[in-house]
Order: structure tokens, then sequence, then C-alpha cells
């Protein structure tokens, strides 16, 4: 049965975002805008991200992971390597990474190509986690079809026992993913649907900024 979202509207009136006050180099303005978010109530997680991969069967795929950490070498997360996104990265690095922070009626969109990070920095990661989590990394064979939840509490039961007074080892098969941005987009809510959009791209020793229609 159709349903009408037509009566669905707001209207942005939050902020503005202009080239003459927006950082000349896209990270230096990620760090402004996540700082930002993260002092302002509303938004539990400020760290969560959309990741969107194109799978081995050729359809794209979107969902969110959390951001780990940031900087000019790129933006990280973590994963299970053989689940269905890290899958669809070995296939295909192209990828995208999106913030959407409606508290400030702020969208942030990044296109890169995504690496592996080293498996120092991946066992380091691993490491800082909760034993909770680490259990976790091995208890599920991320992204396969398994029979019932019953499956995991066993497995989960199974690993507790196993490593019970001992360190956990990070998987070989769990990581970190770097994605290397080539382009930023920071969007701005505004009213009217008349919203803010600059794009960032490579233009030679800097970055060329530019104003898109919304």
């Amino acid at each position: 049965m159709a349903e009408d979202l037509g009566g669905y509207r707001k209207s942005y009136e939050k902020n503005t975002l202009t080239q003459e006050h927006s950082d000349a180099n896209p990270f230096n303005q990620f760090k402004k805008w996540f700082k930002e978010v993260e002092e302002s109530p509303g938004v539990d997680e400020v760290n969560a991200m959309t990741v969107a991969t194109i799978g081995v069967d050729g359809f794209p795929k979107s969902r969110v992971v959390l951001l780990k950490n940031y900087d000019e070498a790129g933006f990280v997360f973590y994963t299970n390597y053989t689940s269905e996104k890290g899958e669809a990265i070995s296939h295909n690095s192209h990828v995208c990474i999106s913030f959407f922070w409606p508290n400030l009626e702020r969208q942030v969109i990044i296109k890169g190509v995504a690496e592996r990070v080293s498996e120092e920095v991946s066992t380091a990661y691993f490491q800082s986690r909760p034993r909770g989590s680490q259990l976790g990394a091995w208890t599920s064979p991320q992204s396969d079809v398994i029979a019932d939840r019953a499956y995991l509490e066993k497995r989960l039961e199974e690993l507790e026992t196993k490593y019970e007074g001992k360190e956990i080892p990070k998987p070989d098969f769990w990581g970190g993913f770097v994605i290397k941005p080539v382009e930023f987009e920071f969007w701005q809510g505004r009213s009217n649907r008349l919203h803010d959009r600059l794009r960032y791209t490579p233009g030679g020793v800097n970055w060329k900024l530019e104003r898109l229609a919304p």
C-alpha cells in the first residue's frame, strides 16, 4: 500500500556556509565541523558514518560504521576483511563515506580510495578494545548466513572459555581500512532548499574550492 510522505518537511535555518569563512584545507574544515557537532547536544555518535561500496555483484551498498581515527592520511575504520564490505573494498577500492549531523543541519560527503592499514596499527587498535568486543570479532563470521542466534551465543561461550585468563590475539581476518580522500563536499542546510554546498578537489599543491548549486 502506498504511503504519501510529502508532508514531511523541515526548514533549515541554523547556519550558513561560505567560501570566505571556510578553511582552504578540507581536513581542517572537517575537524572544525566535527568539533562543533561534538560540542553540540543532539548527536549520540558524532563519529557514525555511512560507508558506500560497490559489491562483487555490481550493486552499491551503504552501511553505518564508526570512524576511529582521521588525519591528513585519511579516515580509518575497522571491520572483518572477509565481510561483505571487506570483500567489496577488495574488489573495488573506490568508496564513499558520509556524515549526517541533523543537530546542526550538516552533511559531509567524501569520495576516496580505501586500503588496509598496517598490521601494527590494526593490532594496536584491537588491543585497545574492550574484551567483549575482541571476543565478538572472533565470534561472528560477519555477513555469512547462520542458523540462529544460538550459534553466536554458543560460539561466544566457547571463546570465553578458550581465552579465560589469556590475552586475546587479533584475528588475521580483522583490521582497519584507511580511506584516502579525492573529493570532499560540505553541505549546510538552508531555507527554501537553497542549501550551501562547497566541494574540495585536488588542485595541484592546494585544494580547489568551488560552490555547487543545491
